[in-house]
């Protein structure tokens, strides 16, 4: 019976865990190749998405400036590979993907 109710807690752990790291990427995170370099969870050529989220949690000027990350591109933040510009999203579309980001802080 102890067993059972060890297992339980530990599926039950596991799928909460699952939930942060199974989110989808925005559908705009593919449209403008975001998720070439980045996911949610793990690190790939740029950081991950909830490492950013954590860097900026409770700065109170991290829309704005990760809204230029997006827009212009950055370089040296988080390692020496550049963030290219992304010129054709607009500013709209830019607000949607930095709050999903800045939404996903712990």
């Amino acid at each position: 019976m102890k067993a059972m109710i060890v297992s339980m807690f530990a599926i039950v752990g596991l799928m909460v865990s699952g939930v942060a790291t199974a989110a989808d990427m925005p559908n705009l995170a593919k449209k403008y190749g975001c998720t070439n370099c980045h996911k949610i969870d793990k690190k790939v050529m740029g950081p991950a998405w909830q490492d950013i989220a954590d860097k900026y949690k409770g700065d109170a000027g991290a829309t704005a400036k990760l809204s230029g990350v997006v827009k212009n591109g950055s370089k040296g933040t988080w390692g020496p590979i550049p963030m290219p510009a992304t010129k054709k999203i607009s500013d709209a579309e830019v607000g949607e993907l930095v709050t999903f980001i800045l939404d996903l802080a712990k």
